[in-house]
């Protein structure tokens, strides 16, 4: 993997630390420590990475939200 496709799977990770949600971080955190990982199958990453984007995105309006 090269350096832009590890930029787009660390982005659930990114978008979940601005929530500030530890819930929501550690998470996105496996689903992009996965995406990287599954990298080679991009079906599955691809799996991995709109689960972690799922779940950072909700965290986010949550905050935004209760802001």
């Amino acid at each position: 993997m090269d350096v832009l496709q590890i930029a787009i799977a660390a982005m659930p990770f990114l978008l979940a630390l601005t929530s500030r949600t530890a819930k929501a971080i550690v998470p996105c955190l496996v689903t992009s420590i996965f995406t990287v990982l599954l990298g080679g199958e991009p079906h599955r990453a691809v799996v991995a990475w709109c689960v972690g984007m799922l779940i950072a995105a909700v965290a986010l309006r949550e905050r935004l939200r209760a802001g």
